[in-house]
């Protein structure tokens, strides 16, 4: 009887010791190429982790046929930043971006533009043509609950080296929503869009758009 209890015991600390792992693991904060965390109001330059053939940074595009709201698109050069873009939590009691935590992501607009709509990610509607869940600006921040779905996003450790972003919103708990990672894919414009996927999604690093540029050591090979 003995031996039973100390079992039921050891598997009692066990389970508590991974549960808090997992939660600590969420918890750890997402860090930019300087070591730093990162902090939300804070300008950032969203740049692909993979140096050489890999792309450089996000930035705000536009669709043939899709002339607003705007999409989210991945510049061509390596050596092309992109525009850089503002974290918000969804507990705004932190102002440190954690892994696997709600945020609105929105883009800080260095041009004219053509559409008065935000520059807040959101997640579009459903592409028959190309078969893609796209990413889109247009969103809105706060408000996280059923109506604001499709503007939260998570990032996420890469299997290797980087971050990733998802979709997967936990803002509503009795809401049924897509959950998957996001990739960068080619459209119809033959621009480098960002779009969901149901495999690995691409490595992104995180820049303070007030530090000096460095080369990222990663190659694509």
């Amino acid at each position: 009887m003995k031996m039973k209890t100390a079992r039921i015991s050891l598997l009692f600390v066990l389970s508590i010791a991974i549960l808090l792992g997992l939660a600590n693991a969420a918890n750890e904060p997402v860090l930019d190429m300087d070591g730093e965390e990162v902090q939300t109001g804070v300008e950032y330059f969203v740049v692909s982790a993979i140096w050489g053939a890999g792309g450089g940074g996000l930035a705000i595009g536009r669709s043939s046929n899709q002339k607003c709201p705007e999409i989210v698109v991945q510049r061509r050069s390596d050596l092309d930043n992109g525009i850089p873009v503002i974290f918000y939590n969804a507990d705004s009691s932190d102002g440190i971006v954690r892994l696997d935590s709600d945020v609105n992501v929105e883009f800080v607009p260095i041009r004219d533009r053509l559409c008065l709509t935000s520059t807040v990610w959101a997640l579009d509607n459903y592409d028959e043509s190309m078969g893609k869940w796209w990413l889109t600006t247009g969103g809105v921040i706060g408000n996280p609950g059923p109506s604001t779905l499709k503007n939260w996003f998570k990032i996420d450790k890469f299997t290797s080296i980087g971050y990733q972003f998802s979709f997967c919103p936990s803002v509503c708990n009795s809401c049924v929503t897509l959950c998957n990672n996001i990739t960068r894919d080619v459209d119809g414009d033959n621009q480098l869009r960002l779009a969901l996927t149901k495999d690995q999604g691409w490595p992104w690093i995180f820049r303070k758009a007030t530090s000096p540029i460095i080369k990222r050591v990663v190659n694509a090979n």
